[in-house]
């Protein structure tokens, strides 16, 4: 399964620059496919569970757009602090709120993987403690106003600016990113991609 009549090793079912960026840096060849899936948690869900469903769901949804000759990669990110789940920010004043909480103490960064084709299915999670100091309202504000926190889940980026609130990180830096390179790394082999060949080439 490592050459493929379409040129890519794999197809991602996802539009996260994040997680081009991360693949481009494997040397996986990829095309995005679309897909739409439902981002509600269920009832009683934790939020392990949560994200490899949703990566697994994405995953799916991009293999029944895509043309079925190679696999298909989705994958979640969520953060979490005391069980409680942190998405993307809705506005300023929740994004705020977001830095303001999670400021000063630890918190989970949670990746489910996932890659599937038509005979096989298999999802990996990631788990990353992140500490952020604690931020003052005018580094809270300048934050915003840099349009970085406006689409990131936990209202942070790791790879951007807000790398400068990092206190410590134990667990997946890429993970954090949303694409954890260990587990991806993991599926690829075991869904027969040879990406090691295309750094011979190099």
């Amino acid at each position: 399964m490592d050459s493929h009549s379409n040129g890519v090793d794999i197809y991602l079912a996802s539009e996260s620059p994040r997680r081009r960026e991360l693949l481009e840096q494997l040397g996986v060849r990829f095309r995005n496919v679309e897909q739409s899936v439902d981002e509600t948690m269920e009832p009683g869900e934790s939020p392990e569970v949560f994200v490899i469903r949703l990566a697994l769901e994405k995953a799916r949804a991009g293999l029944a757009a895509s043309p079925r000759d190679a696999p298909v990669l989705g994958a979640d990110t969520m953060v979490v602090l005391d069980d409680e789940a942190f998405g993307k920010p809705r506005d300023q004043a929740e994004a705020m709120q977001m830095l303001e909480r999670l400021g000063g103490q630890s918190h989970r960064v949670l990746t489910g993987v996932a890659m599937v084709d038509s005979y096989e299915e298999a999802t990996r999670l990631s788990v990353t403690h992140v500490t952020l100091r604690a931020l003052s309202e005018d580094e809270r504000e300048a934050y915003w106003a840099s349009g970085e926190p406006a689409d990131k889940a936990g209202a942070y980026a790791i790879q951007g600016r807000g790398a400068v609130f990092v206190e410590h990180l134990d667990g997946s830096y890429s993970g954090v990113m949303g694409l954890p390179l260990f587990e991806t790394g993991e599926l690829l082999g075991e869904f027969g991609i040879d990406f090691l060949s295309g750094w011979r080439r190099a």
